[in-house]
């Protein structure tokens, strides 16, 4: 993969697991699950996207989400 070394080193994105398909696509999945509410109120626990930048501001969207209904 030509964009490896570009990426962050690890923990990319602190408490979600970045995986790059084959495709070159960027998958975060949450390493421990949202609370219900969160669930409830619209938070995923895996999004993707075609960037990492991309897939950072979905994680955040997730992350926001779940403040919203939990604090």
């Amino acid at each position: 993969m030509e964009n490896a070394r570009s990426l962050p080193t690890s923990p990319a994105i602190p408490g979600w697991r970045l995986i790059i398909s084959d495709a070159g696509r960027f998958w975060a999945i949450r390493q421990t699950p949202f609370p219900i509410a969160a669930m409830r109120a619209g938070a995923d626990p895996a999004v993707d996207a075609d960037t990492f930048a991309e897939v950072r501001a979905m994680v955040e969207r997730q992350e926001e989400i779940a403040r919203q209904v939990t604090s």
